[in-house]
């Protein structure tokens, strides 16, 4: 009996000290743990130039897609994390000494999964080799013997390249940014980085002379990774992993920081689905072949239309070189017995009325007098009018001459002067009153208040206004038709507009695009010469302006000539003067 009690006091030692035993371990494992609002706290390691995975934002915060991946895991699984930041150097040390309880953007190899547990890949990144744009192609990672290769210190690369012998010049750095500011400053000769981080950060950098010239690696899976000790943590990085793709929240994230990229970059991720489209377009590639020429063959004959209509316009443009000299020598020729004519007629004209009492006293005489053939009380009716339309003839002749001139001339003279439109306006108004009344009892004319002011010759311009309301006269088969003059500026004031509109029989479409043709007329039988226009738009455009016609059959034209405006001082502010009639203004 006595043995059985000492046998069961010394059970219950045994199990009291391993309870004592079982919670000192217990509290030791609670005081290990940092908690934060009872939340567990875990350590996370991060790179701080990975971009678009994980980087330093402008604010210094960290950010990025396994940055976010890494909070939404945090707030699914009720922990709470701290991420701090370093080069991938720093940050892998970092894990194995124990500063860092997990790393989030590790890629997997058999080296690391000896020390290291990975949690499933949140990602598949690719490598590429980059170099300046005039450096010689390589499809095998092969042909980097005793190639100068800058890589990220420690990155997975790194341990590729020694793993497998490649016997490459290896260059460590840091940062993938300063692989990629090295080569494109012209060292070293290749970089073999991350394509994501490379595309984000030639972009960012704006540098221009590098690309990826070969990917002669497959995908890298990226996972989160802890310490064999720390297994619970990939369980519950794992876990909320896995709540995220199946809420579509991780995909969220992915198209947040990847789809610009993916939009703006070479889409790598495609190129399968490219390769069937070259397939496909390989086996039509006789249709397409035809398809091709049929389109270059109407490419050519566009091509041939448009530089046989360019060289039609160069010879046009030569013959109205040409014919401008000739209009020049011709015009000076006729204008020399014109003005003959002209100072000759009404010296004729005295004469035959100073001899006309002297003759009219010889016909009582001989009642059988006559000149010409002519009788004499009938040649004294008939002479008088054959002089007027001799004078009436000369004039006509010199104001052809003298359009023919203007034509000829290859700029305005005096173009440099200020210019109130409204007075011009007014003066050519004047000038034609006697047609303008004879023409239409319906004429109005509205001026801008703020007397617009132009830099031209105002002689040119009143010959301008002059021609155009003619025409409108012209225009006008009704004495109730309206011809209506307004000056006003454009909404930005940059420009002074004069508006001539007529509410007569219209123009002809297929005559609006050739009223400025030199010669064109639709008034020859009325002795039209077809040089009006054309002498009128080559003033507007020395004056660098424009002239525009908008007309319709039997309804009116309206014609629009622009100026550039000039504006020595404040203009006075205002709408029209109607100086005709009380009616609103247009």
């Amino acid at each position: 009996m006595q043995s059985l009690s000492k046998t069961r006091t010394l059970a219950s030692l045994l199990c009291f000290f391993l309870s004592l035993a079982t919670l000192s371990s217990e509290l030791s494992a609670e005081d290990s743990s940092t908690w934060h609002s009872g939340k567990r706290v875990i350590s996370v390691g991060a790179d701080y130039n990975f971009p678009p995975y994980e980087f330093a934002g402008e604010d210094g915060e960290p950010t990025g897609y396994t940055v976010e991946l890494t909070k939404a895991i945090a707030e699914v699984m009720g922990v709470h994390v701290e991420i701090e930041m370093a080069d991938w150097q720093s940050i892998l040390k970092g894990l194995h000494s124990g500063h860092f309880d997990i790393l989030q953007g590790i890629a997997y190899s058999d080296e690391r999964a000896q020390n290291i547990l990975f949690s499933s890949p949140h990602s598949i990144i690719n490598y590429s080799i980059f170099a300046r744009k005039n450096s010689p192609s390589i499809d095998d990672v092969s042909q980097l013997k005793n190639k100068e290769v800058m890589i990220q210190n420690a990155s997975i690369m790194h341990e590729y390249l020694l793993d497998n012998n490649i016997q490459a010049v290896i260059i460590p750095v840091k940062t993938h940014e300063e692989a990629l500011r090295l080569l494109a400053s012209g060292k070293h000769d290749y970089a073999l980085t991350a394509n994501s981080p490379s595309l984000y950060l030639s972009k960012e950098m704006k540098l221009n002379n590098i690309h990826a010239i070969a990917s002669p690696i497959s995908g890298q899976r990226l996972s989160y990774g802890a310490l064999q000790k720390n297994e619970e943590l990939i369980a519950i990085f794992n876990e909320g992993l896995a709540i995220l793709r199946n809420t579509g929240q991780q995909q969220k994230i992915h198209e947040k920081w990847f789809g610009a990229l993916q939009q703006s970059s070479f889409p790598w991720k495609e190129l399968g689905l490219y390769a069937a489209y070259i397939i496909i377009a390989l086996l039509l590639a006789i249709g397409a072949i035809g398809i091709w020429n049929a389109m270059l063959r109407k490419e050519v004959e566009k091509r041939s239309s448009q530089l046989k209509a360019q060289q039609e316009q160069l010879i046009q443009a030569d013959k109205m070189a040409s014919l401008g000299v000739l209009v020049s020598g011709v015009a000076h020729e006729i204008n020399n017995p014109t003005g003959l004519l002209m100072l000759n007629l009404p010296i004729l004209k005295s004469a035959w009325e100073d001899a006309l009492p002297y003759l009219a006293q010889y016909a009582k005489e001989d009642p059988n007098f006559s000149l010409a053939g002519l009788r004499f009380d009938r040649l004294s009716q008939e002479l008088p009018y054959l002089l007027d339309e001799m004078d009436q003839s000369t004039l006509r002749i010199r104001n052809i001459v003298n359009d023919l001139k203007d034509f000829a001339r290859e700029e305005p003279n005096e173009i440099t002067q200020e210019v109130n439109l409204n007075e011009v306006v007014s003066t050519a108004i004047r000038l034609v009153d006697t047609t303008i009344r004879n023409t239409t009892d319906d004429f109005e004319l509205y001026l801008d208040k703020r007397n617009p002011i132009i830099i031209g010759s105002a002689q040119r311009v009143e010959q301008v206004i002059i021609n155009l309301i003619i025409n409108a006269c012209d225009a006008v088969e009704k004495r109730t038709e309206a011809i209506r003059v307004t000056t006003t500026q454009s909404l930005d004031e940059k420009e002074v507009l004069l508006v001539i509109e007529d509410e007569g029989r219209g123009i002809d479409p297929a005559n609006i695009l050739r009223l400025t043709d030199p010669f064109f007329t639709t008034k020859r039988e009325q002795g039209g010469t077809g040089l009006g226009l054309s002498v009128s738009s080559a003033i507007i455009k020395a004056h660098h302006g424009t002239l525009a016609f908008d007309s319709e059959l039997n309804k009116g034209t309206s014609v629009t000539v622009s100026f550039p405006i000039y504006k020595p001082n404040d203009a006075m502010e205002g709408t029209f003067i109607n100086t005709v009639h009380s009616e609103p203004s247009i």
